[in-house]
């Protein structure tokens, strides 16, 4: 069967260096669609309750993915709901629990979801994640440990878990969720700026050390959308600031002012967009596919980091021993 994932110009990139690749025919990426096709793809995709994550799974399904939608708390009405509008349209869409934080539900999880997908995940869309806002210093260990834990360690158990049978395939695609907030700060955001810095960074790394296997690693860095983001991150705001010192909130106005209270508002920007712009990423010929892609209608001023992260990267590493794999990545 034909290896239609596996990434031809890596490959070859990666050969000059004597790591263990092919060199098969160099892959050009084709025009981009209105309605890209996923059809023989089987994508799984993380915290599908809401937000990018429900919307992705649908949209993903309907371009002819079978997808593996999970969540974690199984039952719970989004599921339900979520079940039943894919079984309304046919959709090729299965639910899994797997709750990111725990290690033993991300073993069973993965284990259902290969099982379910035949053996093969093409992509892994690691989109799970919470916000929690308020300043550093009031940011207790409960709160530190529930961030980091979700949207990085959370991420590395996923990929850990799914990148043996993509090694063995020799291809896959794993794209992880970030943010603007992932290259810029904002003050009193809390630690989401600090696991989203880390997700960056761990990917990039990624990107990398995947070249030889032929697997491709993509961030996508959304700007603000009108997402149940808000609401959930309020949920846990609140929790913080309900159990922390007093003197510590009084000493960081106006930042502990508004915690527990954002709701969005004034976001009007399509959350489809995401799901859309992986859908498109996914479609690419292999080989092709960016490392990063900024995501929104607005101001996008992470591009600018990007762009000059790239520079700094290809002439630091460039010609060194490791040249071969940076420039795969950043060519």
């Amino acid at each position: 069967m034909p290896d239609r994932n596996r990434p031809a110009r890596r490959d070859l990139i990666a050969g000059a260096a004597a790591l263990a690749a092919t060199a098969p025919t160099l892959l050009h990426a084709a025009a981009p669609t209105a309605l890209p096709s996923l059809t023989g793809r089987t994508v799984l995709i993380t915290g599908t309750s809401s937000g990018f994550g429900r919307i992705g799974a649908l949209h993903y399904a309907r371009l002819g993915a079978k997808v593996i939608a999970t969540m974690r708390n199984l039952p719970r009405p989004e599921a339900d709901t979520l079940a039943a509008e894919a079984a309304k349209e046919k959709l090729d869409l299965h639910i899994v629990e797997i709750d990111v934080t725990s290690d033993d539900s991300v073993a069973a999880g993965t284990a259902s979801a290969l099982e379910a997908a035949g053996g093969r995940i093409d992509t892994l869309i690691n989109n799970a994640g919470v916000g929690i806002s308020g300043p550093i210093e009031v940011q207790d260990m409960e709160a530190t440990h529930l961030a980091f834990n979700t949207n990085v360690i959370g991420m590395q158990r996923m990929i850990r878990a799914l990148l043996p049978q993509m090694r063995a395939a020799r291809a896959g695609q794993i794209v992880n969720i970030s943010s603007q907030l992932g290259r810029v700060i904002v003050p009193g955001g809390g630690h989401y700026s600090a696991t989203k810095f880390a997700v960056e960074a761990l990917s990039e790394q990624l990107a990398y050390e995947l070249v030889p296997h032929g697997i491709e690693v993509t961030i996508i860095q959304p700007g603000g959308y009108p997402t149940r983001v808000w609401q959930n991150r309020n949920v846990y705001t609140g929790a913080l600031k309900e159990r922390s010192d007093p003197e510590r909130l009084a000493a960081y106005e106006p930042f502990t002012r508004g915690m527990g209270t954002e709701d969005g508002s004034g976001r009007s920007a399509d959350p489809a967009d995401v799901p859309r712009a992986i859908a498109e990423i996914m479609a690419m010929p292999a080989g092709t596919r960016p490392l990063r892609r900024a995501v929104h209608p607005g101001p996008k001023p992470q591009e600018a980091i990007n762009r000059v992260a790239a520079e700094v990267q290809v002439a630091w590493l460039g010609g060194s021993p490791l040249g071969p794999l940076i420039r795969a990545v950043h060519d």
